[in-house]
């Protein structure tokens, strides 16, 4: 049996009418707990990855390794960008979770 094209289109606009709700679940407190334990534990391992990536960098640079000095350089462009997504990850889920609620 096969179902009209209208309403296959109906179906397909159905909203279940789920959204976010805090308080929803017991233990909620505990994982926003470990999410920011896990952040900060990723950031505190960044700052020591971008300390010992400018350290190689320099001996790199002052004893004429240059395969040191570029590793060096790599790392601590590495170790920004996670430092900055570190410190973004919030703004970025916000943004873009209200960009997605604002689909219809």
């Amino acid at each position: 049996m096969s179902v009209p094209l209208a309403d296959r289109v109906i179906q397909l606009t159905y909203d279940p009418g789920i959204s976010p709700q805090g308080g929803g679940l017991p233990g909620l407190s505990v994982l926003k707990n470990v999410v920011n334990s896990i952040n900060l534990f990723g950031i505190v391992a960044v700052v020591g990855a971008l300390a010992v990536s400018l350290g190689v960098w320099a001996w790199g640079h002052h004893t004429g390794g240059h395969q040191a000095e570029a590793n060096g350089k790599k790392g601590t462009t590495v170790a920004a960008g996670a430092a900055l997504g570190l410190g973004a990850a919030n703004g970025i889920v916000a943004f873009f979770s209200n960009l997605g609620s604002q689909v219809h």
